[in-house]
C-alpha cells in the first residue's frame, strides 16, 4: 500500500502521539471521525502501523544506566545465528537486538539499574551465550529523540 497525504498526515500525528482518538485527528487533518478511524484501521491492516507503544522514562522506574553493546560471534560456522538470537532475547534486560553488518555481528540495547547490575548482567548473562566472542560496550550519557523520517 502507498499511504497518501492525508495518511502521511494521520502518520505523523499518532507519531507524535498515538493516543489521540480519531475524532481528533480526523478533526486535525480535514477528515471525519469515521473516515480517519477507516484509515487508520487499513494502515494498520496494511502493515505501516505495526504497533502503539508507551515510552517509559527508564531511569523513573530504577533503570538508571543504558549500555550499548557491540557483540562479535566466535565463530560463525559454530554457534547458529538463530542459537544466539534466540538466547539474547530471552534476557530481560535486552531491549533491543540487532543483527548488523560491520565490526560487529550485533548490536544490543540493554537497561540496567546502575553499573554494578550492567556488569552482573554482562558477566552473567551476555558473557555466557553461545559464541559470544568480542564484545564492545558504550554507556549512553544523554539520548535526544528524533521525529523520524516524517518529520514533526
Amino acid at each position: 500500500m502507498t499511504p497518501d497525504e492525508t495518511d502521511l498526515a494521520i502518520l505523523r500525528l499518532l507519531a507524535r502521539d498515538a493516543t489521540q482518538s480519531a475524532a481528533d485527528i480526523g478533526r486535525a487533518v480535514g477528515i471525519g471521525q469515521p473516515a480517519a478511524w477507516r484509515r487508520i484501521r487499513r494502515l494498520t491492516e496494511g502493515g505501516v502501523i505495526r504497533g502503539r507503544r508507551v515510552v517509559l522514562d527508564n531511569a523513573a522506574i530504577g533503570f538508571g544506566v543504558t549500555v550499548f553493546l557491540g557483540i562479535r560471534l566466535a565463530t560463525k560456522g559454530r554457534t547458529s545465528l538463530e542459537d544466539f538470537e534466540r538466547a539474547v532475547t530471552a534476557i530481560p534486560e535486552v531491549q533491543l537486538v540487532q543483527h548488523v553488518l560491520g565490526q560487529f555481528d550485533y548490536r544490543l540495547r540493554i537497561t540496567a539499574r546502575d553499573i554494578s547490575d550492567f556488569e552482573r548482567i554482562l558477566r552473567r548473562r551476555i558473557m555466557t551465550l553461545p559464541g559470544v566472542g568480542q564484545v564492545e560496550a558504550n554507556v549512553m550519557l544523554s539520548e535526544e529523540r528524533r521525529p523520524g523520517p516524517l518529520g514533526g
